[in-house]
């Protein structure tokens, strides 16, 4: 009988925990750059796992986001590719104040799916035996601006423009490369490393000098502001965890 008290009590204590956890948490809309899809996947998984909130997640180019957003759509947080696009938000009064802070700095691959095509040095920019080249809008997506900033460094833009053909996002981009509509592109390095090697095909990695630092900054939108669970993953992307998931996908923090 003992037993059966303990256990009655033991299942009431959890039924109210349970109950006090469904009732604290909350949803999150995000608006993530194209380039930050997989690890922000592995990271709203963890959050969801630790907290109980729910995240929502759309993915596209920092430009349009920044269009979607004046216009009123429904995020609470926004991790841009830039930093530049979340300035112009907090100078317009459009996130919560002191929210912003660089989440992970980006780097710039060019990249085939065919093993050997690239060579380590980007040489084959200057032999230019390709076709098509795919690069997102230098407008809509800041991996774009990088690109065409690396190809006029190495005085290559004019010879390439011809070929380039231009993805609305880096995931675009990306897709451009990998059906081989385009035999190399220029994307974010987390699209094709992890755990510290190429996942397929042949890159060479961008020196940094060759383009402005693609700082990423995260913003808690107002939408957003009084939302619990978009102040908890604000809080998670700081984390060991999570910054250990953006490190395997090759960002700088």
């Amino acid at each position: 009988m003992l037993n059966f008290k303990r256990f009655i009590s033991a299942l009431a204590g959890l039924l109210i925990a349970c109950a006090t956890f469904s009732a604290t948490a909350a949803e999150v809309s995000v608006a993530v750059a194209a380039n930050f899809t997989a690890p922000m996947k592995a990271i709203a998984d963890g959050f969801e796992k630790s907290t109980g909130h729910k995240v929502s997640l759309a993915f596209g180019a920092t430009g349009k986001f920044y269009t979607q957003i004046r216009n009123g759509a429904p995020f609470d947080i926004f991790l841009s590719a830039d930093d530049e696009t979340p300035a112009r938000l907090e100078r317009e009064n459009a996130i919560v104040p002191g929210s912003r802070f660089t989440y992970a700095i980006g780097k710039l691959a060019l990249w085939s799916a065919t093993p050997g095509y690239v060579d380590k040095s980007g040489t084959i920019l200057s032999r230019a035996p390709f076709r098509h080249i795919a690069v997102a809008s230098p407008k809509l997506a800041p991996y774009g601006a990088a690109a065409f900033e690396t190809m006029s460094k190495l005085g290559v833009l004019d010879t390439i423009k011809p070929r380039i053909v231009q993805g609305e996002n880096i995931s675009q981009t990306y897709q451009f490369a990998a059906t081989g509509n385009a035999e190399l592109g220029f994307v974010a390095l987390s699209q094709i490393y992890h755990n510290g090697k190429l996942t397929s095909g042949s890159a060479w990695i961008v020196p940094a000098n060759l383009y402005s630092p693609i700082r990423q900054d995260a913003v808690i939108l107002a939408r957003g502001a009084d939302n619990p669970a978009a102040t908890a993953l604000m809080k998670y992307l700081r984390s060991k965890k999570a910054r250990a998931i953006m490190r395997s996908y090759g960002y700088d923090l």
